[in-house]
């Protein structure tokens, strides 16, 4: 590399400007899939709550070539924790020059209270009047006017059964789009699963893999160093040494948007594609087929730090995930087919680290510490 005054790479990506807060804490899908009208109806997407990280041991088969074939890896992972998801009507779009535009909206003849909590903002003060005037027969005729109106794309208004958050008292309200067959056979399809639960299980499979749309950590406002990565100033800059030494020529007489300035650092709305489904649990315990034989459950010693247990359905994705704990991930199937192979590598997985994960976690389940350590205050309070 020459001297700096004429070459040096520039700090920071431009390609995510503005880096400014998200407007929700809920991932936005803002493209789906494209349809293939030879598959069968199905959604392609889901809402999941972040639990906490963990470590897995697996074999690697696939592969040919590869110096890690027929060894075994270490990979981190992300437990999602994914309660049912229930259905409460559909909504018709079609093209036109300036983009999508809704044709009709159909609901579903029964609305709980934890979906109309959420159209409110504040449900406790509020009169509750939403959806008190609709009618069964209402619904009917929207049906009928969604049908005539023939529709490009067929999008299902799903809503969480439940939060498993304690500090949250909403859950979340998605438009989720129906891939496969014709548009008679999508809107056929919704309108069986209205008022009906739709498990993650029936949306994604083990070994398959996924986008993960979510809101990052945030870290208020940060400088430059922080923000953009930038080199610190010498030892004697005069004013300050974390900062940018120069913001830009004197004409044109402004500062580029190009230039490391002070500002707003994460809960950015982003998106990470292409993540490895590695287990899909309907319950929280999980067996390895190979290697650690022993049933236990995926929630560690003294549950997820910041969460809590896992306690119905969940999923294991490689890699980390967005965002911090509680915060719900927007899962979506692929845009793009795969093409490398080891997108399609079949996981097997040989142990799953279910250790504490506050300080230095020693035992794997509580019949592990039961046999090091005998009887503490507790089991023998239990006892008694």
């Amino acid at each position: 590399m020459s001297h700096r005054k004429f070459e040096a790479p520039r700090h920071g990506s431009l390609a995510f400007l503005p880096r400014k807060r998200a407007n929700r804490a809920l991932g936005k899908i803002k493209a789906f899939p494209e349809d293939n009208q030879s598959d069968a109806p199905h959604f392609t997407g889901f809402v999941a709550w972040k639990a906490g990280m963990t470590h897995v041991l697996r074999k690697v088969d696939g592969r040919p070539g590869s110096p890690l074939q027929k060894k075994e890896v270490i990979d981190a992972v992300t437990i999602l924790d994914c309660p049912d998801m229930i259905v409460a009507g559909m909504v018709g779009y079609k093209k036109t020059p300036h983009g999508l535009r809704t044709t009709a909206c159909v609901w579903a003849n029964v609305l709980t209270d934890q979906f109309k909590r959420c159209l409110y903002k504040n449900w406790h003060k509020s009169k509750k009047k939403a959806f008190t005037k609709r009618k069964a027969e209402h619904n009917e005729a929207a049906l009928d006017e969604l049908k005539a109106s023939r529709p490009d794309f067929i999008r299902a208004i799903c809503y969480g059964e439940r939060s498993p958050v304690k500090n949250r008292r909403k859950t979340w309200i998605k438009e989720i789009q129906i891939n496969g067959g014709t548009i008679d056979q999508k809107i056929d399809y919704v309108k069986g699963l209205f008022e009906k639960k739709v498990s993650v299980t029936e949306v994604f499979k083990k070994d398959e893999n996924c986008d993960t749309i979510a809101v990052t950590k945030g870290h208020g406002t940060e400088g430059v160093i922080t923000r953009w990565g930038v080199t610190r100033l010498p030892r004697k800059t005069h004013r300050g040494l974390r900062k940018v030494a120069c913001i830009g020529s004197w004409h044109p007489a402004r500062v580029s948007y190009s230039v490391a300035r002070v500002g707003q650092n994460g809960y950015h709305h982003r998106t990470e594609r292409n993540k490895k489904i590695f287990h899909v649990g309907e319950t929280p315990e999980i067996q390895c087929k190979t290697g650690d034989l022993t049933k236990k459950s995926i929630n560690p010693m003294g549950g997820w730090p910041h969460y809590g247990n896992v306690k119905e359905k969940w999923v294991m994705i490689k890699g980390s995930v967005p965002g911090c704990k509680k915060r719900p991930v927007t899962m979506r199937k692929l845009l793009r087919a795969l093409i490398k192979p080891r997108h399609l590598e079949p996981i097997d997985l040989k142990f799953v680290d279910t250790s504490s994960k506050i300080g230095h976690g020693r035992f794997q389940t509580t019949d592990d510490k039961f046999k090091f350590m005998g009887h503490t205050k507790k089991t023998l309070a239990k006892k008694k």
